[in-house]
């Protein structure tokens, strides 16, 4: 049997393209996660670097300005410092938990981010319990905590591990009440697209700011004590625990607990920006876009790029309260944040859903 020369190479050239065509198909399934992580790191940089250059202002100090352009490096060359340095482990701890502990709390919030609408329809998975799904990952991290607290055989580090514990579930209860006032009478949906399509039908006015002022009051300060921001960074306050669960830490892994922190603050402000600001809705007072969006409405990439801006803008609006109160209020103590969590705020969100739920009853 004779085989041309020219079919052998036609073969050759098939098998070639289906091999590409298989890479192609790979490379098209990790591309939006690999987007949403480049993202992710780019917003976290921005972040530290604003936080340093407006505790900077409000302490009349000069901050970062070496590193780069306007200082804009140098939470990059802190991360490849403590990339290079020694990873001690306590002599008498336990191994495994102290090296699982950070991973597990850095793991948990990064999930949280496939839920998060950035623009119009841009979203890695649209789940009907995106939010539910957000608190029952959030209440993992501190699992982390108590993991790393526990495995470094230091008082300091359990105490500020148990203290992590108990802040977490103290402040989860009304974060979780506040999320049920939305989706049972605002928006009917637990998912994050629906909770911003249902704001957008009424515009500006119809933001949940207005609709639930004192939920978003409350969801604002649980969501700080979340994030371990003072004044609620009780679990590692250097005045009495050294450092916290993290006082045996060093190098790469004390870096996970730092990107740990400003990825939970980072994703709690998404969530500020998704619930109760509109999310991607760019409806201002007076100010009317709907006809320049119907126009625009073909170019698809051109409109998800103006909502990924404008998530972000409210975003880091939050942000800047977020960094602003945390250089001006003083911390709290152990017995103060407990009786704020349990006495106040899980009264106000029980009242809060109490009135939504009869509201929604009045109105059958």
């Amino acid at each position: 049997m004779i085989i041309d020369i020219t079919e052998i190479q036609d073969m050759h050239f098939f098998f070639r393209l289906e091999s590409f065509q298989e890479v192609y198909g790979i490379i098209w399934v990790f591309s939006p996660i690999f987007i949403l992580v480049l993202g992710i790191t780019i917003s976290v940089l921005a972040i530290v670097w604003l936080e340093r250059e407006i505790s900077a202002g409000i302490q009349q100090r000069i901050g970062p300005e070496y590193t780069g352009p306007f200082g804009v490096l140098q939470a990059l060359a802190d991360g490849t410092k403590l990339l290079f340095k020694e990873n001690l482990i306590p002599s008498r701890g336990n191994i495994h938990l102290f090296s699982i502990g950070p991973s597990i709390s850095v793991i948990s919030i990064i999930i949280s981010y496939s839920v998060m609408p950035f623009g119009y329809n841009f979203v890695l998975s649209d789940l009907n319990i995106g939010v539910f799904l957000w608190i029952a990952i959030s209440s993992i991290a501190p699992i982390g905590l108590l993991m790393s607290g526990y495995g470094s055989n230091n008082k300091y580090s359990f105490l500020g591990g148990l203290r992590a514990a108990a802040q977490s579930i103290s402040y989860e209860i009304p974060l979780a009440l506040c999320v049920l006032s939305i989706s049972l009478r605002l928006s009917n949906s637990l998912s994050t697209v629906d909770i911003i399509d249902a704001q957008s039908k009424y515009g500006f006015w119809g933001w949940n700011l207005w609709r639930q002022p004192m939920g978003f009051i409350v969801f604002i300060i649980s969501s700080l004590a979340e994030c371990e921001r003072l004044p609620f960074d009780l679990p590692e306050a250097e005045e009495e625990l050294v450092a916290g669960y993290q006082t045996e830490y060093s190098g790469i892994k004390f870096g996970l607990f730092y990107i740990a922190s400003y990825l939970n603050l980072l994703i709690s402000s998404l969530f500020v920006t998704v619930l109760y600001l509109g999310g991607s809705n760019i409806s201002i007072p007076y100010i009317f876009v709907s006809e320049f969006f119907e126009i625009n409405k073909a170019y698809g990439v051109f409109v998800t790029i103006i909502g990924i801006f404008i998530t972000l803008a409210k975003t880091f609006l939050f942000l800047f309260v977020s960094i602003t109160t945390r250089w001006t209020l003083p911390r709290l103590r152990i017995d103060q944040l407990l009786n704020l969590g349990w006495k106040f705020l899980l009264p106000i969100s029980l009242g809060n859903l109490l009135l939504t739920t009869s509201s929604q009853l009045f109105s059958l």
